[in-house]
């Protein structure tokens, strides 16, 4: 989706070192397992930390419409009044997923264990996006899910089918297809076991777990069986890693900068990019500070450091699908080539990521070399001014608002509405911290 001059732009230029302590929003993918394993339990939860993006938000408003009572008394807090695991009340028309994979995804397997039928929408960057890597293993625990053209949204799910627990190691590494078949296992008959080609994140399990329904998992593996209940507790959301990433490469890559961010979510899946970044030689300080929600959390100290061009170890790709827009930027900062491969994943993010990050940083005056499954970016040439096509994406406009604070010339960023689906507020968060970046209505 391109800009179609109607909605924001950021212009973007060199800013001063990046300085301070910054708290960035709550994790996006805590933040939405949360308020469903608190709808679906019993008793009273309260949730701090609560993402204010639209994304969360999108499913905040799914599971009212599913009969669930959610108060919001404070920004980044929702009291969840559980209606257990066989409570949730058929839905008076589609439901509305927004931007949100994550929560399309989740739900599909939630939902196919319900007694009613249920229609899952999205907008136009959701509605592209695949879903066949959910609905075709859920078909085979018994669900019966239609989609449009191709395997894309909308989901028809058809309630009423009965679910069984199987073994599946799936095809693809991901988080949000193994938390489908966990979420329908939660619904269905015997045990459901799924087994991946790589350790993805296990945000689900470890709320599973806090929640109180027995589980078994390990890295690239998790078992449970259905027919238990989860109980209400209070749930912490930690910072996302995801949202201090783009932080985390301006620090690295601005001379001068020193920047501190606080709670940041370490969940082990989640945290390839530190390694990479170490690797190509940031300096980048942790302090462990306990646990939020589940999730160990620490603080970030990160200074300026020269960076150099790697081969991206492949076992860190899956660790890091989401920081790879950022990361792209670090390596067009770096002293010599970067080489990303294992990545193909980004191509059906909600916008091609490896093309529109080639296409960008070649705006700007970088050398890159696109690949099926990743690309090269030769560093260290001075950035350029130039005009970016976010296409809609939140990730690639942030990672574009960091790659303008290291450009000789104004870089203008089109069309990024979209970064309030996971990080309400970065402009100015961004502006606090030292970057060059003000808001336009698009050209």
């Amino acid at each position: 989706m391109s800009s179609s001059g109607t909605g924001t732009d950021w212009i973007a230029s060199q800013g001063t070192p990046l300085r301070g302590t910054l708290v960035v929003p709550g994790d996006k993918s805590v933040s939405h397992r949360a308020i469903m394993l608190a709808s679906l339990a019993d008793g009273t939860s309260r949730i701090e930390g609560f993402l204010e993006g639209e994304d969360a938000r999108a499913t905040e408003a799914i599971f009212r419409r599913l009969g669930v009572s959610i108060e919001a008394p404070g920004p980044g807090q929702r009291v969840v009044h559980g209606v257990g695991i066989d409570g949730l009340r058929a839905p008076d028309g589609p439901l509305d997923c927004g931007n949100a994979g994550t929560g399309m995804r989740l739900l599909a397997g939630l939902l196919a264990g319900q007694p009613f039928d249920s229609v899952l929408v999205g907008d136009a960057s959701l509605s592209r996006r695949p879903m066949k890597r959910v609905t075709v293993p859920l078909a085979r625990m018994g669900a019966r899910i239609d989609t449009a053209d191709g395997g894309m949204p909308p989901l028809h799910i058809h309630g009423g089918s009965a679910l069984q627990g199987i073994e599946l190691v799936t095809d693809v590494a991901s988080a949000q297809v193994k938390s489908a078949l966990l979420l329908a296992g939660l619904y269905a008959r015997g045990t459901t076991t799924v087994r991946e080609p790589h350790p993805t994140r296990d945000y689900t399990e470890r709320m599973l777990q806090a929640l109180g329904w027995p589980i078994v998992f390990s890295p690239g593996y998790a078992r449970l069986e259905g027919g238990h209940r989860l109980a209400a507790r209070d749930i912490v959301v930690p910072a996302d890693f995801s949202s201090a990433a783009f932080f985390i490469v301006a620090a690295s890559v601005v001379p001068g900068s020193d920047l501190l961010l606080e709670r940041v979510g370490m969940n082990p899946r989640r945290t390839g990019l530190l390694h990479v970044l170490r690797a190509m030689g940031a300096d980048i300080e942790e302090t462990p500070a306990g646990e939020q929600g589940g999730e160990p959390v620490s603080d970030l100290r990160v200074r300026h450091a020269p960076l150099r061009g790697i081969d991206v170890p492949t076992e860190h790709v899956a660790d890091m699908i989401d920081e790879f827009p950022a990361l792209f930027v670090a390596a067009a900062c770096a002293t010599g080539a970067t080489v990303v491969s294992g990545a193909a994943e980004l191509r059906v993010k909600e916008s091609d990521r490896i093309a529109a990050m080639a296409n960008g940083l070649r705006a700007l005056g970088v050398d890159v070399d696109e690949a099926p499954d990743g690309a090269t970016i030769q560093g260290g040439a001075a950035l350029q001014g130039g005009t970016i096509e976010s296409h809609g994406d939140h990730r690639i406009a942030m990672a574009f608002a960091i790659a303008a604070q290291r450009a000789t010339g104004e870089v203008r960023i089109r069309d990024v509405d979209n970064v309030a689906t996971s990080f309400p507020g970065f402009d100015s968060l961004a502006r606090g911290a030292g970057f060059g970046l003000v808001a336009s209505r698009g050209a």
